[in-house]
């Protein structure tokens, strides 16, 4: 079977019949759409918080806390949203529809635990940190581009795939 350049099986759209239908019934695909713009609306304002920082040199607890909120929400997605592709797909993670977004987000956490990591042993001090979150951050957001994206290739899909049914 040969993957196209969006990583799925050629021919059978991102989803198949059977994996839409997984997706369109399970719970974890509300949750997964409630708790993305959550992520989204709090990595904002945590930005905010550490460019705030990063100008004044004000505000170092609440970015810090910020951050570490980014961080319990992102972990919270990724563990939901391992349930939901194990629902849908039949495994946890890198189910090939969803490879490389599995992948850099495989990057974003570990930049997200070793923030959480230098932050608890004192090994970093603030203005270190805070880059370290800019860095997580700028790799998030290719992340939730590469999930935006998908999003649209599944809804450009979904018309398409009504007319064969």
């Amino acid at each position: 079977m040969s993957l196209s350049s969006e990583g799925h099986a050629t021919g059978i759209g991102l989803y198949t019949k059977d994996q839409r239908e997984r997706r369109d019934a399970t719970k974890w695909t509300v949750v997964q759409g409630i708790l993305a713009p959550v992520q989204f609306a709090v990595f904002l304002v945590s930005l905010v918080f550490v460019l705030r920082y990063l100008m004044t040199g004000d505000g170092y607890a609440i970015a810090t806390m910020s951050v570490v909120l980014k961080t319990l929400v992102l972990y919270s997605i990724m563990i939901t949203g391992a349930i939901w592709e194990k629902t849908v797909f039949g495994q946890y993670l890198l189910a090939p529809a969803f490879f490389w977004e599995d992948v850099v987000s495989f990057v974003v956490i570990a930049l997200h635990t070793l923030y959480l990591l230098l932050l608890f042993s004192g090994l970093a001090n603030s203005f270190s940190l805070m880059i370290l979150a800019l860095l997580a951050y700028f790799v998030y957001v290719i992340n939730a581009a590469q999930f935006l994206w998908k999003l649209r290739l599944a809804r450009r899909e979904q018309p398409m795939e009504t007319h064969h049914a």
